[in-house]
């Protein structure tokens, strides 16, 4: 396989691994060739990714200004011209259930397992970013394209290997705003994006075109067509330095950040050669939506249980994306089924399921052409509901020209009390979770249902927002700082000490949890990212 840059640009690259000593199997993943295509990468993108996030926070100060989103008038051609993504590869055709987690070797071996059309295996929300586990799941999902990943579990004296029939991969790097510090070029921390895509591409790119497959990511948290561009350039380049066929990589893109919503044909546009079609990433948009407009009073949320898909903004959302996708002849997938079966407990799990089908009902027959649970427990029960309401390997041919989405009904603010119940919920999961990824486990189990950043990130960014505009509660009282951390948080950290129990409490990294947290509702600025912060604190 011929590596570029030639011998003497790798030389110029100065490329330092922190960790490099601490696990010597690793390098077998970490070889000098696979480093050298990373930095190669970092070395030639690096600068502009640094570019797009400045011209996000240019985006952030004329919201914070009082400016509203709009479609771009520059773009216009782009959305009012007849071009479509390039055909889709056979093996992605039907999206209609896919199961999603993290890289951890037996999530890996049970999803590629569960039924599902697809397994897309998670380097993002759902991964704590540690270096074990980052670099260990690089190793489990090399394996799983090999065909040879096992596992063996000690209690259950159980060996866990591949079915013959399993699900397609797709992999979801970290975002532009995330870098991997364990990892320096020229001295800097290498952009995590480029360095999760970069390692399994450079080792999986060959064995997965060998069985006539492509290799296929899922693309998180963009807020541009022109991060788009950028991922393109980037894909373009790593086919030709490992000489693979253009067009072998095929993205899609999670439609999750409330700026990204405006220019949705411009994304598939810029990725019309590497497109798998997007993706409707609830949770993140919600949460998008609250910090972008965070500082503006007029764009104030309710309770977070209230802002469904039923809500005016999120269903245009979704019949905006489902529009787009079609018009180009390609997959607009469907949202997150988030619960988790619950043990010994038929009445709670019939509750769970009939909510889900209704869910996956209405996704269906919106015209989704699939959509994402968390547990393999769930994989059937999606599968029943699309199977009967789509009965054709997705629903590209429905075109939904029906709808007309204006830029006021993405921007229509859902109505609804925010309620002591709603802060104190906020207060209980976020340190949770953020409790639970300082001790590296980004998927986290709560309440019965497989959370992952996005549910930390809405209510971190919800608490602020009712800070900062001094918002009341349906009793009266103004959300404050002090109401949360005097008042509330004591409650809520008794809570959860019952909840997890006093051994579990005080081995854990509660401490650290509650200090970031309140310091992400108190900061004078909302932050971009919690994961940004706690990054810090993780090795």
């Amino acid at each position: 396989m011929e590596i570029t840059p030639t011998e003497t640009e790798v030389e110029s690259i100065n490329t330092t691994l922190l960790k490099k000593d601490l696990n010597p199997s690793y390098q077998e993943i970490l070889t000098k060739e696979a480093i050298a295509f990373i930095a190669d990468l970092h070395q030639r993108f690096n600068v502009k990714r640094k570019e797009l996030l400045i011209a996000r926070q240019a985006v952030q100060e004329r919201l914070d200004a009082g400016e509203l989103l709009d479609f771009l008038p520059q773009t216009e051609a782009v959305r009012k011209g007849d071009w479509k993504v390039d055909p889709i590869p056979q093996d992605l055709q039907d999206r209609r259930v896919e199961i999603t987690g993290p890289v951890d070797r037996k999530m890996v071996i049970n999803a590629l397992n569960a039924g599902a059309k697809v397994f897309m295996a998670d380097f993002e929300d759902s991964n704590a970013p540690t270096w074990d586990n980052n670099i260990q799941g690089q190793i489990n999902l090399r394996d799983a394209n090999l065909g040879t990943i096992s596992f063996f579990h000690p209690k259950k004296n159980k060996t866990y290997t591949l079915n013959e029939n399993v699900a397609t991969l797709m992999v979801r790097p970290r975002g532009w705003h995330m870098e991997e510090k364990q990892m320096l070029v020229n001295n800097e921390p290498i952009s995590a994006s480029l360095f999760d895509f970069g390692l399994y591409f450079f080792h999986n790119a060959q064995t997965r075109l060998d069985k006539g497959e492509g290799t296929y990511f899922y693309l998180p948290k963009l807020e541009s067509h022109l991060e788009a561009r950028l991922w393109n350039e980037v894909f373009v380049y790593a086919q030709n330095q490992l000489n693979i066929p253009q067009g072998t990589i095929k993205a899609t893109v999670l439609i999750e950040t409330i700026t990204a919503a405006f220019e949705i044909d411009e994304i598939l546009y810029e990725l019309r050669h590497h497109s798998a079609g997007l993706n409707c990433g609830r949770w993140d948009y919600i949460f998008s939506f609250i910090k972008r407009f965070s500082k503006n009073p007029n764009f104030v949320m309710p309770d977070r249980n209230l802002i469904g898909m039923g809500v005016h903004c999120m269903k245009s959302y979704s019949q905006l994306v489902i529009k787009t996708c079609h018009k180009r002849g390609i997959h607009a997938m469907g949202g997150m089924a988030a619960q988790i079966p619950v043990k010994n407990d038929d009445q709670a799990n019939q509750q769970a399921f009939e909510k889900i089908a209704v869910d996956k009902k209405r996704e269906a027959e919106n015209g989704h052409d699939g959509t994402w649970v968390a547990h393999p427990g769930l994989v059937q029960l999606a599968l029943d509901t699309f199977n009967e309401h789509m009965p054709t390997a997705n629903n590209i041919h429905i075109k939904r020209e029906d709808v007309q989405v204006t830029a006021k009904d993405l921007l229509t603010v859902p109505q609804g009390e925010i309620t002591e119940a709603g802060v104190r919920e906020n207060i209980n999961v976020a340190i949770l979770y953020i409790e639970s990824w300082l001790r590296g486990v980004g998927a986290a189990a709560l309440y019965h249902k497989m959370e992952d950043a996005a549910t930390a990130e809405i209510s971190r960014a919800q608490l602020w927002q009712w800070i900062k505009n001094q918002t009341k509660m349906e009793d009266g009282r103004t959300v404050t700082i002090a109401l949360c951390k005097d008042t509330f948080l004591p409650l809520e950290l008794e809570n959860i000490k019952k909840y997890v129990g006093e051994t579990a409490y005080q081995n854990g990294r509660f401490e650290e949890a509650t200090q970031l947290f309140l310091d992400l509702i108190s900061n004078e600025e909302i932050a971009e990212f919690l994961t940004t912060d706690a990054y810090k604190l993780i090795d």
